[in-house]
Parts: structure tokens; C-alpha cells; sequence
């Protein structure tokens, strides 16, 4: 793929997919949205495939958005609000939303393996997984109040399955880092691991060697029964345009950036 931001490897009908861009803890711009979002869908198209492993390359699963990213916006803003509020003909998630959806609608069974930290977009990535394996030191937060922002990348379709609604407002507002076991009390994590890229790896084998029409029909029956779908991903399209790019929004950007507190409006 151009760039590299996302690498895949297929073996024996199980994907390996690494966020690769180590050197910024595989923080996201604009090319990373881009490039996941193309990983998921051309899996969908891969014959004989079983099952995924979300994964990122050196330090961190992913510290989440690229603060120079939240920089550029500044000067398109009504484009990028349209954006927002427009998803491509005949999709429900927007080009934010679909790099972490994607994984959800993806017919196989996907696993992520967290090391580091999982902030932001890369937290709302790994609820893009159906499955979660941490190491027991990953840091793990829900982050984007931080930035003034709400999360807008799924996070409507993913979380409700996985947590109470009062939980979950809790870890949305104060963006606080929750430690591995915490985070799996609370169902953010399915199981944690002292090797998760390995444990994810040997369930992808297993998952691999069972009926694909079961597998695949497992997954879609939780996927189903479970709360979560595409219903609101238009109101958390909508919210976030509201917000994004407003005075208040500007600022908490700009006292996190200089480490002071915010002063708002």
C-alpha cells in the first residue's frame, strides 16, 4: 500500500494486518484513515479467508489521532463538516467512521492484539475487532473529550454490546487511561496476555481450522443479537460536525497542545 501506514500478510487463510507507523506510535493521519479503511474492504474480498489479526508495529497498538491532523482542519472546516455528515452512496459510516466499522462488517472473526497504549482512534479501532487480547500494561482510553471532540469513528455502533450506557459515558467524558484489567472488568477487553500478538495469533490458527460457514455465521449471529448497528452512526456523524472546529473545540486543542489549562467559553 502507498506509504505503508498498513501492512497485510495472508497465511493459511488467516490475515495479519499491522498499522505501521512505529516512529509516531502508529498515530493516525489522514493517509492511516485512508489505508485501513482500504485493508478492511479488500479483505472482504480475499477468498478462503478464515480470520484477522489487527495489530500495530513497534511500541503501541496506536496513541490515536495525529495531533497534526487536528492541526490541518483548521482551514477547511466547512468541507470537512460536509464530510462528516455525508458518507459515501450506499454506506452508513462516513470516512472517519468506516476504518473502524469496516472490521465489524468484515464476515470473519477479527481479533486485535493490544500492546502499549490504545488511544483515541486506535481504542475505537480495537472495538472495530470482535475480539480484544491486551497485554497486562496496555493503557487504554477512550481519549477524544480531550481534544473537545466526541468519539466519532463507530464508537455508536461498537461499544453499546460491550458496557453499561452510565460505564461508558464515565470513560467518554473524563478520557481517562484505564490499565488492562480495568479495562476487561469493564468488557473493553476480552482477555489479557503477557504475549497478545502470539495468544491472538494461536486463535486466529484455531478459529481458522473450524467450519468457515460456522465461524462465519457465529460472528454474524453475535453481531445481530448483540445492541450496536449502523442506526446511529448518522447522529454521531451529525453531533461531531456541530462541534468540530468551534471556539471551545479550538481551544482545548490548543491547551493540550501547550499543556495549560482551558479556558472556555
Amino acid at each position: 500500500m502507498t506509504d505503508n501506514r498498513v501492512t497485510i500478510t495472508i497465511e493459511n487463510g488467516v490475515a495479519e494486518v499491522t498499522l505501521n507507523r512505529a516512529e509516531k506510535m502508529n498515530a493516525w493521519d489522514e493517509a492511516m484513515f485512508t489505508q485501513v479503511a482500504r485493508a478492511g474492504e479488500r479483505l472482504m474480498e480475499e477468498p478462503g479467508l478464515r480470520a484477522v489479526v489487527l495489530t500495530g508495529a513497534g511500541r503501541a497498538f496506536s496513541a490515536g489521532i495525529d495531533t497534526a491532523m487536528l492541526a490541518g482542519f483548521a482551514g477547511r472546516l466547512d468541507a470537512l463538516r460536509a464530510e462528516i455528515v455525508a458518507p459515501p452512496p450506499g454506506q452508513a459510516a462516513n470516512r472517519f467512521q468506516r476504518p473502524c466499522t469496516v472490521w465489524a462488517d468484515l464476515p470473519v472473526p477479527v481479533i486485535a492484539a493490544l500492546h502499549g497504549v490504545a488511544y483515541g482512534a486506535g481504542m475505537q479501532l480495537a472495538l472495530g475487532a470482535d475480539m480484544r487480547i491486551a497485554a497486562p500494561d496496555t493503557q487504554l482510553s477512550i481519549m477524544e473529550m480531550r481534544w473537545g471532540l466526541i468519539p466519532d469513528m463507530g464508537l455508536t455502533k461498537l461499544l453499546p454490546g460491550l458496557m453499561r450506557a452510565d460505564q461508558a459515558l464515565d470513560l467518554i467524558l473524563s478520557a481517562r487511561v484505564l490499565q488492562a484489567p480495568e479495562a476487561q472488568s469493564l468488557g473493553l477487553v476480552t482477555r489479557t496476555a503477557e504475549r497478545p500478538l502470539d495468544a491472538a495469533r494461536a486463535l486466529a490458527r484455531d478459529i481458522a481450522a473450524r467450519s468457515p460457514e460456522a465461524t462465519r455465521g457465529a460472528k454474524a449471529l453475535v453481531r445481530a443479537a448483540w445492541p450496536g448497528d449502523d442506526a446511529q452512526l448518522a447522529l454521531e456523524a451529525r453531533l461531531q460536525a456541530a462541534i468540530i472546529g468551534s471556539a471551545n473545540q479550538i481551544e482545548a486543542v490548543m491547551a493540550g497542545m501547550q499543556k495549560r489549562t482551558p479556558q472556555f467559553r
